[in-house]
């Protein structure tokens, strides 16, 4: 049944392989459980409720994929995102209230399954070009490892500013952008740090397991590293207790349509629909070229299907009560796995329904200990940087600062939106213009609206 379902063998890969490889995609991505309740709670939402959608809408919407999409991605309600409704429905001075936020990821939502029915957003995978597709598998190695390298602390920022920018800073909630060049330095952590030393300890565990091409690798090295962490105090068991979240005060279907409608949020949504179509652009095509399942000229016959999945899974995350759900570049860690089907998806799916009833096992597993898998995974997406032809700098250009944006910027959408402006506007000024898809036109001017507005 599962190879009629999946197709294992004629994609070269086995049952055992795909569960690894969707537990492997799991265990990186599983801080999103943690992470996205204590977020939103910032705009006075429940944690509880959030934790409930967010392990609802990432089950339910992953294994969509895998059984509709034959997929290995997995979705969650997004990174950046998630700060950004929490910043416009804060419960201390937002702009919204968080049901009208809600409302608006649901109307993105809704912009995206038609953009998706009328083929508009299949059309920007044959538009943008080969080598900034290939920038894009890159660049998304490169910001995931950045992201390991952050959670795991072995890369810190040491700040030295002003006692201004402090007070803009508590004023903001924490958030400031005035920080100057010279104000902040990024610096190698404190290896004798719990987590830091337990993080580089897993590295070289994956690393050899890795060089000896051992299954599962990556799987084996977060385990492995979980229990390191607990006599090096990274892996806190201190505070692990059973019991079921309370889930009496649920948000499912709270969204406020019609204020949304009646509160002028037409740049909330559009700021939504315009990250979102980015970063899944960006991540379906990055991890989808990886897993072979996008060709080199970037077509593939699901990949209508994989952003309809991905647009119903926004608004349906809404209605949970959760905001935007997303591709994650996570599912990169199971790519590497050697997952290559939808069952990936599938086993990472019902893992985060699981969740609903083993948080407390799946929540200890430290940051320290999945932050090296990311690390590798780096390397493993690295290997498109050859099919970039860099003898032609109209090519070349456009794929670099598309493959280092997304990691400087913390953006797999500004790394997209960088390389689209500037191989427009090179092949504009060199007099390529006939190798110019029309959409790139569209898109270039959408790109430059969007962030003249952002800086207004």
């Amino acid at each position: 049944m599962l190879e009629r379902l999946f197709h294992l063998s004629e994609r070269r890969t086995n049952v055992r392989t795909e569960i690894v490889a969707g537990l492997t995609t799991f265990m990186t991505m599983a801080y999103i459980l943690a992470v996205n309740p204590s977020i939103l709670s910032q705009t006075g939402m429940d944690p509880n409720a959030v934790f409930f959608a967010t392990a609802v809408a990432a089950g339910l919407v992953t294994m969509a994929m895998g059984l509709f999409v034959n997929f290995p991605i997995a979705l969650a309600p997004g990174m950046g995102l998630n700060a950004y409704f929490a910043v416009v429905a804060s419960a201390h001075g937002g702009q919204f209230s968080w049901q009208v936020a809600l409302a608006a990821v649901f109307i993105s939502g809704i912009i995206f399954v038609i953009l998706t029915v009328t083929k508009i957003r299949q059309i920007l995978v044959t538009a943008v070009p080969a080598g900034i597709k290939s920038g894009i598998t890159v660049g998304i190695g490169l910001f995931i490892t950045i992201i390991g390298l952050k959670l795991s602390h072995i890369l810190v920022a040491e700040v030295h500013t002003s006692s201004d920018v402090i007070k803009t800073m508590t004023a903001q909630n924490g958030f400031v952008n005035s920080l100057h060049f010279w104000d902040w330095d990024l610096k190698f952590g404190n290896i004798l740090a719990p987590d830091t030393l337990t993080a580089l300890i897993g590295l070289a565990i994956i690393a050899f397991l890795m060089a000896k091409r051992v299954k599962g690798a990556l799987l084996f090295g977060i385990i492995i590293t979980t229990l390191i962490g607990i006599p090096l105090k990274a892996t806190n068991i201190a505070d692990f207790h059973w019991a079921l979240p309370n889930f009496s005060n649920l948000a499912v279907g709270a969204l406020d349509l019609k204020g949304a409608f009646t509160t002028g949020i037409g740049t909330l949504i559009l700021t939504f629909t315009f990250v979102e179509l980015f970063d899944t652009f960006g991540t379906l095509v990055g991890t989808g070229k990886k897993a072979g399942l996008i060709d080199e000229e970037g077509n593939s016959p699901a990949i209508g299907k994989a952003m309809l999945v991905d647009a119903l899974g926004v608004s349906f995350g809404a209605l949970m009560g959760t905001s935007t759900v997303t591709s994650f570049v996570e599912s990169a860690a199971g790519i590497g796995e050697g997952g290559r089907t939808g069952l990936t998806s599938v086993t990472t799916g019902a893992l985060f329904l699981l969740s609903l009833i083993l948080a407390p096992i799946f929540i200890i597993v430290p940051d320290a200990a999945t932050a090296p898998a990311l690390i590798t995974v780096g390397l493993l997406m690295m290997s498109g940087i050859k099919d970039i032809n860099f003898d032609d700098f109209t090519e070349a250009i456009p794929a670099f600062l598309t493959i280092i944006m997304m990691p400087f910027t913390y953006s797999i959408a500004n790394g997209v939106s960088a390389g689209i402006v500037f191989y427009t506007f090179l092949k504009l000024t060199t007099g390529k213009v006939k190798e110019i898809h029309w959409m790139m036109w569209i898109l270039t001017i959408l790109v430059i609206y969007r962030y003249v507005a952002l800086a207004g």
